[in-house]
């Protein structure tokens, strides 16, 4: 499994990348892997309050449909409408193309107790 060890993960499969004052989520490649084709990707809207460790969406895919749980608490601010028309970015470029969606968070200090790269793969 491709894990970048710069990310932050959350013990429910998102993982997390700080940009600017901004968090970037979508799920690991272990979530992915595990979920397999993905068919589509409910995003929370723009403007909408999550709240860690609450669904903020739903990944759907051939064999099942999961959560997607916020990783930080904050203010939605970008979804990845790419997504809509290839979920599949998901499948094949996780940590890129395939991110779901950008938080304002209401303490950006709150990535810190997010699992380390080594810490999540020794949970997997």
């Amino acid at each position: 499994m491709n894990h970048p060890s710069e990310l932050k993960y959350a013990r429910t499969h998102e993982w997390v990348k700080i940009e600017g004052d901004l968090v970037i989520t979508g799920i690991t490649d272990h979530a992915q892997d595990e979920l397999g084709d993905l068919v589509y990707v409910e995003t929370p809207e723009v403007g909408s309050k999550v709240t860690a460790g609450e669904q903020a969406g739903v990944v759907e895919s051939v064999k099942t449909a999961s959560d997607i749980h916020a990783p930080v608490s904050g203010t939605v601010v970008e979804v990845n409408i790419d997504l809509e028309d290839d979920p599949d970015f998901v499948n094949d470029d996780p940590y890129g193309k395939g991110w779901i969606y950008k938080i304002k968070p209401d303490n950006i200090a709150d990535v810190e107790k997010l699992l380390t790269n080594a810490e999540y793969e020794a949970g997997l």
